[in-house]
């Protein structure tokens, strides 16, 4: 293990989520590695949403609460460039191991990984309003 990948795993902090033997490794992956960076990450990841209402939207903070939910899901659905960043941000965490995992499957994991990252993003909905 590689000063950097000891760095990540002592850091990140432990599994979320409930994993057991019957686990997908999808399922085991997002719990052990996913989970735990978007935890570490959620402070950053609600800034860069900031960042993204203030160059794309501007009456984003006139919406309803279920208008701001459903433009946090548009924007991370159907904005590739702005999915990517995302997923840079999470990927960035990952030891190499876990990214040559990742590799394996990365279209079912990133499927995962951004509803995730929506999830997070709408529990914080509150956090989205006008400074």
């Amino acid at each position: 293990m590689t000063a950097r990948d000891f760095y990540i795993s002592e850091n990140r902090g432990e599994t979320l989520g409930i994993v057991t033997e019957q686990s997908s490794s999808e399922e085991r992956f997002q719990n052990s590695t996913i989970r735990p960076v978007l935890k570490l990450q959620t402070d950053l990841l609600i800034e860069v949403f900031k960042n993204y209402i203030s160059k794309h939207k501007t009456d984003f903070y006139s919406y309803s609460i279920e208008k701001k939910l459903q433009f946090i899901e548009n924007a991370i659905q159907k904005d590739i460039k702005f999915r990517n960043s995302l997923k840079g941000i999470v990927i960035g965490l990952f030891t190499v191991n876990e990214y040559i995992e990742y590799i394996q499957n990365s279209s079912n994991l990133n499927k995962r990984m951004m509803n995730l990252v929506i999830e997070r993003l709408k529990s914080q909905v509150q956090l989205f309003e006008l400074e």
